[in-house]
């Protein structure tokens, strides 16, 4: 299986490394794997919902 860093997932979501460390620590990235110091996230892993936003609250109540 391909993996890549916070960094790379970043890049591609558009968001910040740290908030995807948030979600690894918090599981809501299926497949996620900590080696060591550093999250491996599956390359095909989908950006998880944000619940912070209007959007994101009314996908997280469904």
């Amino acid at each position: 299986m391909d993996y890549m860093t916070l960094r790379e997932a970043g890049e591609k979501w558009g968001i910040s490394p740290r908030q995807i460390n948030y979600y690894c620590s918090e599981g809501r990235i299926p497949g996620a794997e900590k080696m060591g110091t550093v999250w491996l996230i599956p390359k095909d892993a989908q950006k998880p919902v944000d619940g912070r936003t209007k959007q994101g609250r009314a996908l997280k109540h469904e």
